[in-house]
């Protein structure tokens, strides 16, 4: 009954997703080293074969998809992942770390009087441990797993596409190119270790959740260190702007052509 229920309310969310596809996230739990169990799922290629090298992409969800799993974040992004196409065309290891309920992707402090939301970042202050444990699972994947290590990449949406910014700054020779949609980020922190990765940065200019100026600002701050930088601003859409997002036809076209 449980699980029918947890079907049903996803297939309101989204037709993209069901459970036949749920089944190809295989579940686990990783044992970080800074002690946090960290639940994840993993999606594997077709016929995956241990012996070839495929490209990693991590996966960051939204503040709301907090918990102890994360049915709900796989709707987002799904399709893009699951189509036949997709996965003839771009075989890939993606992963999908579950944030814990007391802990967020990015330093962020928030402010959630106002509409939209205000948002501090300040990446003087450490990194949160589920950042630290996302990155960390990357990591012994990329050991454990066929993984290309010249063609690690993030994405993430909300509060991942805030984890986004931080993960690629606190770790610049790490990813070889980046997505963040609807996010944000310390402009004034950032510098040019991340000179050599590529971004592409999407977000709803009607969005009330996280002000289109954060997005507006890293650009612009990216574009001052001569980064390369796409940025795609989507008229009145809110903040489902990775429904946008995800949909460019090009956008694992673009992800996969980047190498370190």
């Amino acid at each position: 009954m449980r699980f029918m229920t947890i079907f049903l309310l996803l297939f309101q969310v989204t037709a993209n997703l069901n459970a036949q596809d749920l089944n190809q996230y295989e579940k686990k739990v990783y044992a970080s080293p800074s002690g946090l169990s960290l639940p994840y799922r993993i999606l594997y290629p077709e016929n995956y074969d241990r012996t070839k090298k495929y490209p990693l992409i991590l996966f960051l969800h939204g503040a709301g998809e907090r918990g102890n799993d994360n049915e709900k974040q796989l709707t987002h992004g799904s399709k893009l992942f699951l189509t036949e196409e997709n996965h003839r065309n771009f075989p890939a290891i993606v992963i999908f770390p579950q944030c814990p309920t007391e802990s967020y992707w990015g330093n962020v402090q928030i402010d959630r009087s106002t509409s939209p939301i205000t948002l501090t970042f300040d990446y003087s202050k450490p990194e949160t441990v589920a950042l630290q444990s996302a990155i960390s699972l990357v990591k012994e994947i990329a050991k454990a797993e066929g993984v290309d290590k010249k063609r690690i990449y993030i994405t993430g949406l909300s509060m991942g596409g805030m984890g986004t910014f931080e993960a690629v700054y606190r770790n610049p020779k790490l990813f070889a190119a980046a997505t963040p949609i609807c996010g944000g980020g310390d402009a004034a922190r950032y510098d040019k270790r991340v000179a050599k990765i590529p971004f592409r940065v999407f977000h709803g200019s009607a969005d009330a959740v996280v002000d289109v100026k954060h997005s507006r600002q890293m650009v612009e701050k990216l574009r001052t260190m001569k980064v390369s930088v796409n940025y795609t601003e989507y008229p009145n859409v809110n903040h489902n702007s990775w429904d946008n997002a995800f949909a460019e036809p090009d956008f694992l076209s673009w992800m996969f052509s980047k190498k370190r």
